[in-house]
């Protein structure tokens, strides 16, 4: 490993109520693994005496593999909703969050093939990585946890990377960077590819299609616009986010995250827990 990787929050829902009932922090991966990884992470909670969390996330166009405290050891395929996960007691999740388009080179078909799935790590990686996974899960130090899934994917990492993995990371990462970008058609022909043929490519390394991957960055800068509280003009984000009008961002934003985007920033002004916080 290379060290820490700054911490960001983009995704967490009400992260700053989140990060009162949690603790993440994020490691580089091995320059052998850092062509299909992007880094690791390591959550802990210890919410004994208190009630659980249930915790909310736009996540990212990645795949993760993650090992929880309980004996959870899985890759997580790309969410297309919101990802809802909750946590009680204490513990710990060592986890893996692969470049998008990095978890293809493991596979023996698209990574569209996970979307949506939660995919215990013995049918992808075979029975050893079971009990790879009780090591890591049992591991007090976090080095330790970490060489040890480092260890189960460099056994399956081919002899030659695939160009395309960083061709697809590069063209998600101008996605994620620009929030002007709003049609498919357009950012083809900047790439000069057809239209069909990314979709055909972000379906391959992806798991999900680039019309998917450019409203979900769109709505992750929405709320973490909203989650700042400086009084956001809904009508100039939805133009700068591509929209035709407000009434179209608001029933977007809304049918993402679960509630319109003023009631949630209302919710991340006061601390509310939302509506995931509220059924825990």
């Amino acid at each position: 490993m290379t060290g820490s990787v700054p911490d960001s929050t983009r995704g967490i829902l009400r992260a700053t109520t989140a990060l009162r009932r949690f603790r993440m922090h994020r490691l580089a991966p091995s320059s052998e693994l850092a062509p299909y990884a992007e880094y690791h992470w390591i959550l802990r909670w210890d919410l004994r005496g208190q009630p659980p969390h249930s915790q909310q996330v736009l996540t990212h166009p990645s795949v993760h593999m993650t090992f929880t405290t309980g004996g959870r050891a899985r890759v997580v395929g790309i969410v297309r909703g919101v990802f809802t996960e909750t946590i009680s007691g204490h513990g710990r999740v060592v986890g893996v969050r692969f470049l998008p388009g990095g978890f293809r080179p493991f596979l023996d078909g698209p990574v569209s093939a996970l979307t949506g799935r939660y995919v215990p790590v013995e049918e992808i990686f075979g029975p050893q990585a079971r009990v790879v996974a009780d090591k890591v899960i049992a591991a007090p130090e976090e080095a330790e946890a970490i060489a040890l899934m480092e260890d189960l994917l460099l056994a399956r990492v081919p002899e030659r990377p695939d160009p395309a993995v960083a061709e697809v990371a590069a063209i998600v990462g101008r996605i994620a960077a620009d929030p002007t970008i709003s049609r498919v058609d357009r950012l083809a022909a900047d790439l000069g590819v057809g239209t069909r043929s990314l979709q055909r490519r972000f379906a391959e390394y992806v798991g999900v299609g680039p019309k998917w991957v450019i409203g979900r960055y769109r709505m992750q800068e929405a709320a973490e616009r909203a989650a700042a509280g400086d009084g956001v003009d809904w009508a100039a984000l939805a133009a700068e986010l591509g929209y035709a009008d407000q009434a179209h961002f608001v029933r977007d934003f809304t049918a993402t995250v679960g509630t319109p985007p003023a009631r949630y920033a209302r919710d991340c002004a006061t601390g509310a827990p939302g509506e995931a916080g509220r059924r825990g």
